[in-house]
C-alpha cells in the first residue's frame, strides 16, 4: 500500500464526506420517520453509499414493493455507475487486483467520480480507496446519527428533517436545468411523468417502483432521442 497516495486520496474526499454526512443524517431521520429501526437504516447506508438509489428504495420498502421492482428501480437509477467505472479504468495507471476492483466500484459515487476524474496524475488503487474513505464514514455515520436523533426528537422535527431530502434533489437539478434546455426538458417530463401515475385512475393501481422505473426511462427516452449528443461533444468528453 502506497500510504502517500492513500493520504493524498483521504484529504481530496474530505469535502464530499462533510456533505455526505449533512445528507444522510436526512436519510437516517426519514427511514426512522417511516419505520425503520436505526440498525437497518445504518446497514443499508453502510452497505449501498448510493443517495438517490437508497431514497428510492426506502420508498419501496414503505410501499411493500416487491423483491422485481427493487432490482428493477435500481438497475436504472445506478446504471450510470457502469459507464463512470469504465471511465475510471481507463485512467488507472496501473492493473488492477480483483478485490481492489470491487472496493473501488463500491466507492464509485457521483462526487468520488468527480474528484477522481479531475486528478492530473494517472489513477491509483491507493488513492482511489482513500478517496472513498472519508464519503464511506460520512454516509454511514451521518445516517446513524440521523436515525438515532429521529429516534427521540418529536414528529415535527422529524417530519421537517425529511425535507432535507427534497431540498438535496432541487439543489442537484436546478442549477443544471436553468443552464441546459436539454435537462431542464427532460425534469419536467419526469414530473408529468409521475404526476401521470399519482392522479389519472387507470395508472394508479400501478406500484410505486414500477412507476419509477418507467417514468424514469420515458423521460430518459425521449430526450435522448429529441437533444442527442454531437459527435464532436462526445470526443471532447
Amino acid at each position: 500500500m502506497n500510504w502517500s497516495e492513500y493520504k493524498k486520496g483521504v484529504h481530496t474526499g474530505l469535502p464530499v464526506g462533510l456533505g455526505y454526512f449533512s445528507v444522510s443524517f436526512g436519510f437516517g431521520a426519514m427511514a426512522i420517520a417511516q419505520g425503520l429501526s436505526a440498525l437497518n437504516a445504518t446497514l443499508i447506508s453502510a452497505t449501498n453509499l448510493t443517495s438517490a438509489g437508497q431514497f428510492a428504495g426506502l420508498t419501496l420498502i414503505v410501499a411493500a414493493g416487491t423483491l422485481m421492482e427493487m432490482i428493477m428501480t435500481q438497475i436504472v437509477i445506478n446504471s450510470r455507475y457502469s459507464l463512470m467505472s469504465l471511465a475510471l479504468s481507463q485512467r488507472m495507471g496501473q492493473r488492477i487486483g480483483f478485490f481492489p476492483r470491487l472496493l473501488i466500484a463500491f466507492f464509485n459515487t457521483d462526487e468520488i467520480f468527480a474528484l477522481a476524474m479531475d486528478r492530473k496524475e494517472p489513477l491509483t488503487v491507493p488513492f482511489l480507496l482513500g478517496l472513498g474513505t472519508l464519503p464511506f464514514f460520512g454516509w454511514t455515520g451521518g445516517t446513524l446519527m440521523g436515525a438515532l436523533a429521529g429516534s427521540v426528537l418529536p414528529s415535527d422535527i422529524r417530519a421537517a428533517l425529511g425535507v432535507m431530502l427534497y431540498g438535496m434533489f432541487i439543489a442537484i437539478v436546478v442549477p443544471p436545468a436553468k443552464q441546459e434546455k436539454p435537462v431542464l426538458i427532460t425534469v419536467i417530463l419526469a414530473l408529468v411523468f409521475s404526476c401521470l401515475f399519482a392522479w389519472v385512475p387507470q395508472l394508479k393501481s400501478v406500484s410505486a417502483g414500477i412507476s419509477i422505473v418507467l417514468c424514469t426511462v420515458a423521460a430518459a427516452a425521449i430526450a435522448a432521442w429529441r437533444f442527442p449528443i454531437a459527435e464532436e461533444q462526445e470526443a471532447a468528453v
